[in-house]
Parts: structure tokens; C-alpha cells; sequence
């Protein structure tokens, strides 16, 4: 798979309405990082009301991020960051009946929100992680997918986590990042330019894990991204390992 795609064929599966900390607001939270730290320390009841807003699922694209990953059954997905499971829930349908979705948070309170929503919603592939900040605290040699959505800047050491995380998935494991636009208006209110990322720094992290760029999607940029969502623009992009890549 060493070609880079831009589109990618919706695939339709059931919806329902992140961790280190996923925006959700356009409320301003530089006030909210411990210091030297790029970790949103927003309780738990906040993230459940900012993420849950029902203007926000749209700008989520469940059925677009399903296909251009290409979700099966059988796959092994960690949801890093899951906060209220908004992508854990339609991933584990995509992958059932044989492959389960692992919810990873490092709030207590998102994850029995995540438990409890999927026995709500009658999903029995799901196994929500409280992870540490540092660690997603994985399975090892189990993941097909590591997904992040507008989560992995929140890291603190992105270089060191990427080098943990790598060594927990499969051989063939991919690592999909989703994040907002460095200058996109919405993202400016949110996070300090010291704690956005591009996707050139993502490049270079992956490249000194062996990782190369298999995908790169338009799905929330420009026009694509849906109105009155409240949602910034986002970059989408997975990485796989050299050898995997050019399989």
C-alpha cells in the first residue's frame, strides 16, 4: 500500500453520538494545561457535555473515516483518546462480529461513560482502557489500528509515545492522526500555537519510528468540512511501517 490517497468511498454503518483531552468547544482552555505540559486537564463532566453537543456528530464523518481506513470485521481498533466513544461505538460495528474496538482514556469518569453507552447501545465489542497519560496502556501485538482523533497533541513527549506505541501493534498496524489545521481560526481559540502540531512534525516523528505515510485524506478540509458543526478544519493522514507500506 505505498500510495497516498486523498478520497474514499463512504461506507454506510450505524452511528451514535477524547482522553488526554479532545476539543469540543470554543471555549478557551490555555488556562487549563499543567505547566510546561501539553495536556488538557478538563474534568471528565466537561468533555461528556462539550463532546456530546448534538451539532457536533456531523463534523465527525463516522461513515467517511470508516472507509478511508477500510475497517473490516476482525480488525482490532484502539480508539486513543475516546472520550464519550463518539468514533468507538461505529467502529465496533464495522468491525463486528470477530474484531472489537479498544477505548482508551485516562478519565475514569469517560470510561464508564463509554461502558455505559455501549451497553445502551447494545455493543458488546467494546473494552474501554484507563490508560496514563504516557501510555495507552495496549494489548501487545493485537492492534490493526491506533486512531486518534484532534487527541494526539494533547501528548507531552509526542516523539516518546509514538516509540511506546509503535511497539504495542501488530507488525502490520497502522497509526491514523486526525488533527486541526495549525492556523484554523477555531483551533487558535483552543490551544496555544505550542500545543498544535503539522503535519510536516508528524512526518518526522514517524519517520524516526519506521513509519511512512500510506494515506492522506481530505475529508475535513475546505468545503468538505461540514458547516455548523463547530468543528475546525483537520488534516488526516495514517502511517504504516516501511515493510507494511510496500506489501
Amino acid at each position: 500500500m505505498s500510495a497516498v490517497h486523498k478520497s474514499c468511498l463512504i461506507v454506510l454503518v450505524g452511528t451514535a453520538a477524547l482522553w488526554i483531552g479532545t476539543s469540543g468547544s470554543t471555549a478557551q482552555n490555555h488556562g487549563n494545561k499543567a505547566p510546561g505540559s501539553h495536556q488538557d486537564l478538563t474534568d471528565a463532566k466537561t468533555w461528556i457535555q462539550r463532546l456530546e453537543r448534538p451539532e457536533r456528530i456531523p463534523g465527525l464523518k463516522f461513515n467517511e473515516v470508516i472507509a478511508c481506513l477500510n475497517l473490516k470485521a476482525g480488525d482490532v481498533v484502539a480508539d486513543i483518546g475516546a472520550g464519550t466513544g463518539a468514533f468507538s461505538i461505529p467502529f465496533a460495528r464495522a468491525v463486528a462480529p470477530s474484531g472489537k474496538v479498544l477505548a482508551v482514556d485516562i478519565w475514569a469518569g469517560l470510561i464508564d461513560y463509554i461502558n455505559e453507552k455501549a451497553k445502551k447501545e447494545n455493543v458488546s465489542n467494546v473494552q474501554a482502557i484507563l490508560a496514563k497519560p504516557d501510555d495507552p496502556m495496549l494489548p501487545t501485538n493485537q492492534v490493526d489500528v491506533a486512531f486518534f482523533h484532534d487527541v494526539f497533541h494533547n501528548t507531552n513527549d509526542r516523539q516518546a509515545y509514538l516509540k511506546l506505541l509503535v511497539s504495542q501493534l501488530k507488525p502490520s498496524g497502522r497509526i491514523a492522526i486526525i488533527e486541526q489545521e495549525f492556523d484554523d481560526p477555531i483551533a487558535k481559540t483552543w490551544d496555544l500555537p505550542e500545543d498544535r502540531i503539522t503535519k510536516d512534525q508528524v512526518k518526522s516523528w514517524m519517520a524516526n519510528v519506521g513509519f511512512h505515510l500510506i494515506g492522506d485524506y481530505d475529508i475535513f478540509e475546505g468545503a468538505n468540512n461540514p458547516a455548523g458543526t463547530g468543528m475546525p478544519q483537520r488534516w488526516f493522514v495514517v502511517y504504516a511501517r516501511a515493510a507494511a507500506a510496500d506489501n
